[in-house]
């Protein structure tokens, strides 16, 4: 097993504060660490929120469990840096699923990946066809993940498509930024629909 962790802080002038604990779950080679570091990495583009990114894999690269957390807050520390209670779980494959559910709120909101999770009992979930979308629309299933951060994104509204443009945009080179600038636009686009419904900030 193999952890790492990346910190971000930036000022905060909020006085009513707030902190967000989201999982991406799912197997190795989907991209869920770069998810996880991509929304922690724009939630500090804002100026006005800290983030905490940790991940955790498995021995094999790819078919192995793989996990990122992602905390965000508008307080200046976050001084516990792995996710504990779930405010949002993101699962892209039924074992995710089942084995992270447990620590996902009352109120929390689940999203899965409905060709892979058939089947959730949680009031608060959304399911979508990230890989499905990712492979129609973008020509890749590896673009589920960023379609997935703009799903987030549009969903709980605190980051914003700008930084999480801006974001994007930093974290790939020029061969793939278009692409996955086009499958973050998706993403948004329909978590921004599922807001008012499932508001967790």
């Amino acid at each position: 097993m193999s952890r790492a962790k990346h910190n971000h802080r930036a000022h905060n002038h909020n006085k009513e504060g707030f902190k967000l604990e989201i999982r991406l779950a799912g197997s190795g080679g989907q991209g869920l660490i770069t998810a996880g570091m991509i929304l922690a990495k724009a939630a500090v583009l804002t100026g006005r929120l800290n983030s905490v990114q940790t991940q955790s894999y498995g021995p094999e690269a790819r078919g192995g469990a793989s996990r990122s957390d992602v905390i965000i807050s508008s307080y200046e520390e976050i001084y516990y840096p792995k996710a504990r209670k779930l405010d949002l779980l993101l699962a892209f494959n039924e074992e995710s699923y089942y084995k992270y559910i447990p620590l996902l709120k009352e109120e929390g909101v689940l999203i899965v990946d409905e060709d892979y999770v058939p089947e959730v009992r949680e009031k608060n979930a959304v399911r979508f066809p990230f890989i499905r979308t990712a492979k129609t629309e973008i020509g890749t299933p590896i673009a589920a993940n960023i379609i997935a951060v703009g799903f987030i994104g549009g969903l709980i509204k605190v980051v914003g498509e700008k930084a999480l443009k801006e974001a994007v945009a930093s974290s790939f080179n020029e061969a793939f930024r278009e692409k996955n600038l086009k499958a973050l636009e998706i993403g948004y686009r329909v978590g921004s629909k599922q807001s008012d419904r499932m508001r967790l900030v």
